[in-house]
């Protein structure tokens, strides 16, 4: 068994939100076929497999650690009235997937924990991407992102986003580990440039 029980722990929450993952793409592809959206229908089915994987793949991390694998708690599937609330819903949840991912990364690499790094780290780089292609799927529709959530919804985008947001875009420092100051002062002026060029500036 693994003698740091907060990488037991990580693993655990995990596996839960990974199995709650594919609980909600799959909900969400059968809504979306019941539309006749056959294309986001398939999108999402897709999505539910990666993130079976992803299950699959804590799964044996915890039984190679002589864990036996317990998902204590899955969350209800987030459904709505169209894809667009479908999809503002798996970018919130997806920012809670990297959150995690980051903070057992870098929790692995501050107590020399080699493999465990690796592991969530690359687990990170994953739902990084499923968030960046999300943020692209709703360009896409035309709205941005944030608007019009129900207020559950809004607050955990709000409170994720701070923190989530810049291993999503990339602002890191080269290990891979969040630096605040320099990614705040990046998005301060990627704000002052959009301002800018809005004013004609």
């Amino acid at each position: 068994m693994h003698s740091d029980p907060r990488i037991l722990g990580y693993l655990g929450r995990a596996l839960s939100l990974e199995l709650s993952a594919v609980q909600m793409y799959s909900t969400q592809a059968r809504l979306c076929a019941a539309w006749g959206l056959d294309e986001p229908a398939r999108r999402l089915r897709e999505e539910s497999l990666e993130e079976m994987q992803h299950a699959d793949r804590i799964i044996g991390r915890m039984v190679a650690l002589g864990v036996a694998p317990n998902a204590s708690q899955l969350r209800p599937a987030a459904v709505g009235a169209d894809l667009m609330s479908l999809l503002q819903a798996d970018y919130a949840f997806e920012l809670e997937l990297v959150q995690l991912y980051y903070d057992a990364a870098t929790h692995s690499a501050r107590q020399g924990l080699s493999d465990d790094r690796l592991f969530f780290q690359t687990l990170l780089e994953e739902e990084q991407a499923h968030a960046r292609e999300l943020t692209t799927w709703l360009a896409e529709l035309d709205r941005p992102i944030g608007a019009s959530l129900d207020p559950v919804l809004s607050a955990t985008v709000q409170t994720s986003t701070e923190r989530a947001q810049a291993r999503i875009s990339g602002d890191a420092d080269k290990e891979g580990w969040l630096n605040s100051g320099q990614a705040n002062r990046r998005r301060a002026q990627r704000d002052l440039a959009a301002q800018r060029a809005r004013n004609g500036r």
